[in-house]
């Protein structure tokens, strides 16, 4: 069986990002309002990624890694920029701001 982490474009602009083991029942689920919850006031939804695991757990820590990324480090993965998600992370160890560089 597989897991997917899946991120949906809802109609306010903003991004929700989940995990599932039926990505297009999910995603129609969400399409319908059938899920309680956030995306269920902010329709129509437009799928914008997924991801596959082989285990749900995989597939959960990826969804909890991906929510806590910035609109823009969203929108790299989205568009397959694989240099813009590394743009968009923090360099470990660094002191600096990454919006002042210094």
């Amino acid at each position: 069986m597989s897991f997917f982490v899946y991120i949906i474009r809802c109609a306010d602009g903003s991004y929700y990002t989940g995990h599932t083991d039926d990505l297009e029942a999910r995603i129609a689920a969400h399409h319908e309002g059938a899920i309680p919850g956030y995306t269920r006031s902010r329709r129509p939804v437009a799928f914008q990624f997924s991801q596959e695991f082989a285990a749900r757990e995989e597939a959960l820590a990826r969804e909890s890694q991906i929510k806590r990324w910035t609109r823009r480090k969203k929108e790299a993965l989205i568009r397959g920029d694989w240099e813009g998600l590394q743009a968009f992370s923090p360099v470990r160890g660094s002191t600096s701001s990454p919006r002042t560089g210094g």
